[in-house]
């Protein structure tokens, strides 16, 4: 077997990683150079007028009411 360090085996691999890290480095600066930033509009929310809690349980009691109509339970259960 063939000592790397005086066969001239080892500049090549450190050639190649170097060239690795090169690639990686460029591929790196590309991205961030070519990538476009958008600005997103801050989104506003109106506020509706807060209901009442006596406004919003007369609401609850009709919808349970409308509901209470539409279904019957069986005489007999099986």
């Amino acid at each position: 077997m063939d000592n790397p360090f005086e066969s001239g085996h080892i500049k090549n691999y450190i050639l190649a990683y170097a060239s690795i890290v090169v690639i990686m480095v460029l591929f790196f600066i590309a991205s961030t150079l070519f990538l476009e930033e958008e600005s997103v509009d801050k989104k506003e929310f109106k506020e509706n007028k807060r209901e009442s809690v006596q406004d919003m349980r007369a609401k609850s009691i009709l919808h349970v009411d409308r509901n209470s109509t539409k279904f019957k339970l069986l005489d007999k259960a099986y």
